[in-house]
């Protein structure tokens, strides 16, 4: 077995007790709250009797003591059972599964828009180091880090939807309209722009000083000054010879970040009415619908640690030592 194959499969075992761990940690937590689905129906309802509600409980399985609902809720997840929504009349896997493609598709984008963007603004500002392009870089990184997500999505609403009229102000794509499965790819390539944009624009202030300062840092190293001595352009000694050398702080930010940008599309989603888990999140704690919310949690958990699956493999790809270690 390759060291890389050896590598994906010890990191894969070890996610097991860590998804467990932050499962177990996520029950505790929401049974602590308050309340519970059988108050939600019973006022949904105008109000019910005392019995109404204990019928509920003991329909629902809450009677039970919380030690044997943690270990049926356990026993559940170890054969992919997210068990059922009361709220919703669904299981929960069937709800997740229908929310999750439209939050991955805007992580996916924010992410690109995030590390693309930001490592090119900050190589362009390392290789103009003290200059005006870097001045103008900084100060722009500086004021977008500085805004409020939601600020910043209802300003680029105001001026693309509203004032300019390009792309639409929310959903996922237009609704009641026969379409091609192209036409259809570019009607949500384009729903997608303003909270992709919404949601990366934060997180490339942060790469941009991030790939600046591993940019200068590796410009001092010996074999970039071989390379100067070569005669080699400064362009092709930036963004071949030095730019794969300080992408690794990028990645490593990158892959702790992943759990930010998943619950920073709650509030994008919200505010462009974007159909994905952020959404369902919200909706189920509103209704105190703890077994959506609990299967939600643990599916983007599941996500957050593939992602930084993902990221370590990656990783070991650039700088081959991690593996062998």
């Amino acid at each position: 077995m390759s060291p890389t194959l050896t590598f994906i499969v010890r990191r894969l075992v070890q996610l097991v007790p860590v998804v467990l761990a932050i499962a177990a940690l996520n029950f505790a937590l929401l049974h602590l709250a308050p309340g519970d689905v059988a108050d939600i129906i019973a006022a949904s309802t105008g109000g019910s009797s005392v019995e109404f509600v204990e019928e509920l409980r003991r329909s629902f399985g809450l009677d039970r003591p919380l030690y044997e609902q943690f270990f049926i809720f356990i026993g559940r997840l170890l054969v992919f059972d997210l068990g059922w929504s009361h709220i919703q009349q669904a299981p929960v896997l069937e709800l997740v599964a229908e929310r999750i493609p439209a939050t991955l598709l805007l992580m996916l984008a924010a992410i690109v828009v995030a590390v693309v963007v930001g490592m090119l603004l900050g190589i362009l500002a390392a290789m103009r180091h003290r200059g005006w392009i870097d001045g103008v870089l900084s100060v722009l990184a500086l004021i977008v880090y500085a805004t409020p997500q939601f600020w910043l999505g209802l300003m680029l609403i105001v001026l693309f939807s509203v004032t300019l009229g390009v792309l639409p102000s929310g959903g996922m794509m237009t609704i009641a309209t026969q379409m091609g499965w192209l036409a259809r790819a570019a009607d949500i390539g384009r729903h997608l722009v303003l909270p992709s944009l919404t949601l990366g624009l934060f997180y490339v202030a942060l790469y941009t000083r991030l790939m600046r300062a591993s940019m200068l840092e590796v410009f001092t190293l010996d074999f970039i000054t071989t390379a100067r001595a070569k005669g080699l352009s400064e362009t092709r000694i930036g963004f071949v010879h030095a730019a794969r050398n300080a992408l690794l702080p990028v990645v490593t930010l990158a892959g702790v970040q992943i759990g930010h940008i998943l619950g920073g599309s709650i509030l994008v989603e919200t505010v462009f009415g974007w159909p994905g888990l952020g959404r369902l999140v919200f909706d189920a704690l509103l209704q105190r619908d703890l077994p959506l919310l609990l299967g939600v949690l643990l599916v983007s958990s599941v996500v957050v640690v593939l992602v930084n699956l993902a990221v370590d493999v990656l990783y070991g790809l650039l700088d081959p030592r991690i593996v062998q270690k």
